[in-house]
């Protein structure tokens, strides 16, 4: 019964299966219950880790610095991976053994193990909450100028300090483009083409650059050497999904021209984020920028609130698109190792 339910049959239907359910209840658990408590979250420690290694290594000057970034980086990603692993082929062990040896039993562990695939996963991602705190902006924009600053300040870096509505706006809007790659489509991507420990592997990355890939001096240290392996690293990782992304968006908008959306991506300093950012300023046809840095799409005009609230349902069709788009892919993957075993 187990076997025939989860299609076990079929050489290769194991993992399809495994991938495909974890990344179903990942989504459903990230919707229904967000993000876990920061005492049992995976990525809090990872920043702990980070921040540890981080520090000692930017303590260095130069090449030793980079050094110690690139050593603290690899070891760090290489013991993740190995108990991504270690979980998932317990998993992929489990399932087979349930097929094997029909029971209550059996089954129930195979469940559990999925349960602990699929929560992992979940944490790899974050889609609720990354929609939540957008829309909160600008809500808190609503109210004033200074409740919409004081908001924006928890999902950006920049000084929010002097931004006018408009430029808090843009700048909420941006941050959902651009963490819509990093926090679900990235992720995905990474899941469906290495399992569990590509998404794993990738959040490492991207918590790694999101703390140690400054140029100069944050708090306190001088990060230019001692984060440049992590910021190519996440560069590489997330050159594909971020061109996905903004695919995606195009996509979800009615269809926008490559041409156009190569062009506006070049004008940020990012070789990724610039991609899905050009996207959604084309695709609301409003004007998104950094103060002093870039703007994109500099001919459309100011974001309103009815423009971020579009953003956020634009996003919202990328993510069911990402999601459709991963099960066919596991899908054919299954039937492909059907065929050539």
């Amino acid at each position: 019964m187990f076997a025939h339910w989860c299609g076990l049959e079929a050489p290769g239907a194991a993992l399809a299966s495994m991938l495909a359910f974890a990344l179903l209840v990942s989504m459903l658990i990230d919707r229904v219950a967000g993000e876990p408590r920061a005492a049992l979250h995976p990525v809090v420690g990872m920043g702990r880790y980070l921040k540890i290694s981080g520090d000692m290594a930017a303590g260095f000057s130069r090449i030793p610095a980079f050094g110690a970034g690139a050593v603290a980086w690899c070891a760090g990603a290489a013991v993740l991976a190995c108990a991504a692993w270690l979980l998932q082929s317990f998993v992929l062990v489990q399932m087979r053994r349930a097929a094997a040896l029909p029971g209550p039993g059996s089954a129930l562990a195979a469940l559990v193990l999925l349960l602990a695939a699929a929560w992992l996963l979940k944490c790899m991602l974050s889609w609720r909450m990354l929609r939540e705190e957008t829309a909160a902006v600008e809500a808190a924009l609503a109210e004033s100028l200074p409740a919409g600053r004081a908001r924006l300040s928890w999902l950006v870096s920049r000084d929010t300090a002097r931004l006018s509505a408009s430029e808090v706006r843009e700048s909420a809007i941006e941050s959902l483009a651009e963490n819509l790659n990093d926090s679900v489509v990235a992720p995905i991507f990474w899941f469906v083409l290495l399992g569990l420990p590509g998404a794993v592997v990738y959040r490492f990355a991207n918590t790694a650059d999101a703390m140690w890939g400054y140029r100069g001096h944050y708090r306190g240290r001088y990060w230019e050497w001692a984060g440049k392996w992590a910021a190519r690293a996440d560069d590489l990782l997330s050159w594909a999904p971020a061109r996905i992304t903004a695919l995606l968006l195009a996509l979800a908008a009615g269809g926008l021209p490559l041409s156009r959306l190569r062009s506006e991506a070049g004008r940020t300093p990012s070789p990724n984020s610039g991609w899905p950012m050009a996207a959604m300023a084309a695709a609301l046809g409003v004007r998104l920028g950094k103060p002093g840095v870039y703007t994109l799409n500099p001919t459309g005009r100011l974001p309103q609130a009815a423009d971020a609230e579009l953003a956020r349902t634009l996003a919202s069709r990328v993510v069911m698109a990402a999601v459709a788009m991963s099960l066919a892919a596991i899908a054919a993957g299954a039937g492909g190792a059907a065929w050539t075993m």
